[in-house]
Formats: structure tokens, sequence, C-alpha cells
């Protein structure tokens, strides 16, 4: 694969941002998902991100709980669903730490209320 076929920003940046999630990371990622083009990039980053948690040594918990309240606070409507996919497709802890994050922002509940029955 030559340099024109690497996606920008790469998934390696995209997880940098996420693990640090510093105000300037935040501003970056917040500028990241106002552009819907950029979605499949943002979820592989975060996929990256998760995947590098649970292989290591020790394991944030909290960490990843507040990149979830953090990204289901901020994401677009647009990305609620793929965003609780991805919390939703692994049993390990660092993929629960951050799908207690999101569950906790309460966002996708706001974007898709439950049915009255």
């Amino acid at each position: 694969m030559d340099d024109s076929m690497i996606p920008f920003p790469d998934r390696d940046t995209v997880a940098e941002k996420l693990a640090a999630l510093s105000e300037t990371d935040k501003s970056y990622l917040a500028l990241l998902m106002e552009n819907a083009a950029q979605d499949d990039n943002l979820l592989d980053g975060l996929r990256r991100h998760l995947d590098l948690s649970a292989g290591s040594r020790f394991l944030n918990s909290l960490k990843l709980e507040n990149l979830g309240m953090w990204l289901g606070s901020h994401a677009p409507d647009r990305l609620q669903i793929r965003l609780t996919e991805t919390a939703r497709s692994s049993q390990h802890p660092a993929y629960q730490a951050f799908r207690t994050g999101l569950s906790r922002s309460g966002r996708l509940e706001k974007v898709y209320p439950p049915a009255n029955t």
C-alpha cells in the first residue's frame, strides 16, 4: 500500500488522541466528528484504542469510562448507534468500561428514545 492509499487520519493517530484525551485532543476529535466522511477513521481509531487497552498490562477502566462518556456526549447523532455497536463488539473489560461510560452519557436514549408501549 503506497502512502496515497493511507486514510487520513490513520487509526493509530486517532487511537493516540483518544488515549490522551487532552483538551487539544478533544478539539481535534470534535473537528473530526464534524465531517461524516471521517466516521470510519474515527471508529477504526476507537477500535484500535480499545484493542490496545485490552492488551495492556494495566486496564484503566475509569479512563475508558470517561472516554465513553465524552464520546457519547459529543459525538453527532449519526455516530451514536455505531459507537454502541463498537462498545458491544467484545466482552473484554476494556470494552465494558467504554460501554458503561457511553451508556452513562445517556445520549443514545435522547437520540433514539424508547417507544412507549
